[in-house]
């Protein structure tokens, strides 16, 4: 008995730890899969005066990509989802995350424009609702208005082809 109770602490320890390996560590558990996308309603990057309205978007899959100039990752996704989401006619949109207004136009200049829209969220709070960890981070909204991935990190083409465009195929 003396023996066998540490041997059954190694074994259930062993067990644990095992699960834990086949898990993906940058995966990030996302409350909203399934659920209704929160409103957003802010106003836009290159037109302040006009607000993204997630109910006009409703009857289609589309992408909300959050993203901010500040963020390296960001930057050297722009190029990629600009091409990607063309090819696919998906449409892209953003939400420009605790950035400045003149940086983020001044970047999407430089790299150029992957987005539809890009909503502007100065204080993070729309950022918060999505759940947002960290930037960059792409969610697939179907239809109906629900999450149905999210995607944290850059996207790139293998994060398209692999990940992205199996889930938007699987609600279109």
């Amino acid at each position: 008995m003396r023996f066998l109770l540490p041997l059954l602490a190694f074994l259930a320890l062993a067990v644990v730890l095992g699960l834990g390996m086949g898990r993906d560590p940058r995966a990030l558990p996302s409350a909203l899969v399934n659920q209704p996308a929160p409103a957003i309603g802010l106003p836009l990057l290159h037109a302040p005066q006009q607000r993204l309205d997630t109910a006009q978007l409703r009857g289609q899959v589309w992408l909300l990509n959050v993203w901010a100039s500040w963020c390296e990752p960001c930057r050297a996704e722009l190029p990629a989802l600009k091409v990607l989401a063309t090819r696919d006619a998906v449409p892209l949109y953003g939400l420009n995350y605790k950035d400045r207004d003149a940086a983020a136009r001044k970047l999407l200049a430089q790299v150029g424009n992957p987005y539809v829209a890009s909503a502007v969220d100065t204080d993070g709070r729309v950022g918060m609702d999505f759940g947002v960890h960290g930037v960059p981070e792409t969610f697939v909204i179907d239809a109906a208005g629900h999450v149905r991935l999210r995607h944290t990190g850059p996207v790139t083409a293998e994060v398209w082809r692999d990940k992205l465009m199996p889930a938007i195929r699987n609600v279109r």
